[in-house]
């Protein structure tokens, strides 16, 4: 296989949201706004997991990765739109576009496996409690993140293998604010269907066999929460899986939308704007959704934070 650019292309224009140059200023803002908060409270959550012993269990250590790699996927687009908006270019460079590329499919691919994860650590602690201990060991929770991360580099690095085998004129404009797949491969001049096979195939295989393992592991726990005599015994078990399941549920309602939008507007600005929610949105409210539904989360933060009130003890004198 040729993997060499037949071009001599050297860059890529990226057409974002809006051509209006009174409304950069505004875009910027926004976007360096929730890129701060995503960062900053992503990194709150992996502090807080980190320094209080109380979290070190298998679901807060995924809980960390996940936020260490929402981070990750959000600071392989949003700085560089950023940059480029200050610097008033919407050039990014070849090399720099299927860098970007690469990255973006590995740590969404990576977030897809560690929500199938979670949920399969729910549904031992849910289903199988006496032996939460021994089947989720640290072993077993580091040979799962070892292999979804493999599984997704290895996705990446062979979508991104397919693209370079494509010829691109030499000025290419990409009607997105990220060199997402898609796009990228719809802009060259070769034959793209082996492409759109890979593409379609590795969408299939690597959306739906996570999507379908969350789906069987909640199925069986809420069989298992049925089964609970005590209405305080069920809301106890579902609260150890609320968080999850609404960051499940906004991740992949987000998806669907891109999808939808995409295939029903084709319009590309629509298209743009739709991302935005399992770009930034998404890993943004992440943290959130953490911290205010979990009581340990929250209590390790303001731990974290120093704003836990302590109680001071209380002498009584008795004057004689």
């Amino acid at each position: 296989m040729e993997l060499r650019n037949n071009t001599q292309i050297s860059e890529f224009i990226l057409l974002g949201f809006s051509e209006a140059t009174e409304l950069q200023l505004l875009i910027f803002g926004v976007f360096l706004s929730m890129y701060l908060i995503t960062v900053i409270g992503n990194l709150l959550i992996i502090l807080a997991v980190i320094s209080d012993s109380h979290l070190h269990t298998p679901m807060y250590f995924f809980l960390s990765i996940l936020s260490l790699v929402d981070i990750c996927f959000t600071s392989t687009s949003i700085p560089k739109m950023l940059v480029n908006i200050q610097m008033q270019s919407k050039a990014i460079s070849y090399t720099g576009c299927m860098t970007q590329m690469c990255f973006l499919l590995l740590f969404a691919g990576l977030d897809d496996f560690l929500l199938a994860v979670m949920a399969y650590d729910r549904f031992v602690a849910i289903c199988h409690p006496l032996h939460y201990t021994v089947i989720m060991s640290p072993q077993l929770c580091l040979l799962m993140v070892l292999v979804s991360s493999i599984i997704s580099a290895l996705h990446a690095l062979l979508q991104s293998l397919m693209v370079l085998r494509l010829s691109f004129h030499t000025h290419s404009e990409i009607p997105h604010f990220i060199c997402e797949l898609n796009q990228v491969v719809h802009l060259a001049y070769s034959d793209t269907f082996l492409n759109d096979v890979v593409i379609y195939f590795a969408a299939v295989l690597l959306a739906i066999g996570p999507l379908a393992g969350i789906l069987y592991s909640y199925s069986k726990i809420v069989s298992s929460i049925h089964a609970i005599s005590s209405a305080q015994g069920r809301h106890k078990a579902f609260s150890t899986c609320a968080s999850h399941l609404s960051v499940v549920s906004l991740f992949y309602c987000t998806c669907i939308g891109v999808y939808l939008s995409s295939a029903i507007t084709h319009n590309s600005h629509s298209t743009a704007a739709a991302s935005v929610m399992y770009v930034v949105v998404t890993p943004m409210l992440n943290p959130f959704i953490y911290s205010l539904r979990n009581k340990d989360i929250k209590s390790a933060l303001k731990r974290l934070l120093g704003t836990e009130s302590r109680k001071v003890p209380v002498v009584l004198r008795l004057n004689r």
